[in-house]
């Protein structure tokens, strides 16, 4: 293939930002999804990074990866394709977790999948507190000295084990972990803004941010009930059912409650949705590397891009009466009457 028969990526506008402490430039918004008609779409308004899994449908959302790019003639250099390992795809005692074994065998066959020499980012997807941290790290090392991956990451660790994981590396001389891919939305802000503040400040830390929309429910589609096509009401796994179940519950009804504030706000004082205002108020946050989207249809995925033109009106007046809607805000990290010596202030 002649290197003019590629597909031209083109930026359209979109911000980048580098990963965490690496080099590595990322789309403010990406994409987590594996449909041909997405991934053009993603790829057509800027978006060049794709996330993915072992576990994201069996290893078929790799396998659909790995065609459409190929079918779409997209440039590899072009894309930073991002996958994750912990689940496995099948049921032996070491075909899964973080072991050595598993991570250095797992890549290899999401490799496979993918039709790819590499990846740009892989990412541990849960800790894995069965394995020593030095094998863990020693694991994604390998890999990228491999040339299987560039950087590697964390999903849904605690502070605690991303601080071990760069502790190990810096007394081995090895790779640490550049980026956390962490829920963080209006309504879950303890883990991101409040525990992992002190990493950012240390070791420049950077998020790729899933569930940005809390599901669905900062859409405003539950404001009224669960809508019979929705995916609450028609998806059979566990999380899905409990989040239905929770909208009949007091503490349901009182998110549901500052759903149906913000949704007036954005429109009355934005001039948008609340579903542009949720992703522009987590993608204005310094320390969010890249927001992915998970949009289903093609003009689904346009419009959640809308975002960016909301992200010049979020001013420090208008996320103080964000909050004041919301109430979430994390209580600072005590810092006894004294402030970190760079100056900055702690999370308030």
């Amino acid at each position: 293939m002649s290197q003019d028969s590629y597909a031209v990526f083109d930026p359209k506008g979109m911000p980048f930002r580098r990963l965490g402490s690496s080099g590595l430039r990322v789309p403010l918004f990406s994409y987590g999804g594996w449909l041909t008609d997405l991934i053009k779409t993603a790829f057509d308004n800027g978006i060049n990074m794709i996330d993915t899994a072992e576990g994201y449908a069996k290893g078929n959302s790799e396998v659909e990866i790995g065609r459409v790019v190929k079918e779409l003639n997209l440039r590899r250099t072009d894309l930073v394709i991002t996958t994750k390992l912990f689940w496995g795809l099948r049921q032996g005692p070491n075909d899964g977790g973080l072991s050595r074994k598993h991570i250095i065998e797992g890549t290899k066959e999401a490799l496979e999948r993918l039709q790819m020499d590499y990846v740009d980012v892989i990412f541990a997807h849960r800790p894995d507190a069965t394995v020593p941290m030095e094998e863990v790290v020693r694991g994604f090392n390998w890999v990228i000295e491999k040339g299987w991956a560039f950087y590697w990451g964390t999903s849904e660790w605690s502070a605690r084990e991303i601080e071990e994981a760069h502790h190990v590396a810096d007394k081995l001389g090895l790779i640490a972990p550049i980026a956390e891919q962490c829920k963080h939305h209006m309504l879950v802000r303890e883990r991101p803004e409040k525990e992992y503040e002190p990493l950012y400040r240390k070791y420049q830390l950077g998020t790729t941010v899933f569930s940005a929309l809390a599901q669905g429910l900062l859409t405003g589609k539950y404001n009224d009930g669960l809508p019979s096509d929705s995916r609450w009401a028609t998806e059979k796994e566990q999380q899905f059912k409990n989040a239905a179940a929770r909208l009949s519950t007091p503490e349901g009804q009182a998110e549901i409650a500052k759903v149906k504030a913000l949704s007036q706000f954005a429109e009355t004082e934005l001039g948008c949705s609340v579903t542009h205002l949720a992703l522009a108020w987590v993608a204005v946050n310094p320390n969010t590397s890249t927001v992915i989207l998970g949009a289903t249809k093609p003009e689904q995925l346009i419009d959640n891009l809308k975002a960016l033109e909301v992200i010049p009106k979020l001013t420090p007046v208008i996320l103080e009466k964000i909050e004041e809607i919301i109430q979430s805000k994390p209580s600072r990290l005590d810092q006894f009457g004294r402030y970190p010596l760079d100056g900055r202030y702690p999370i308030a």
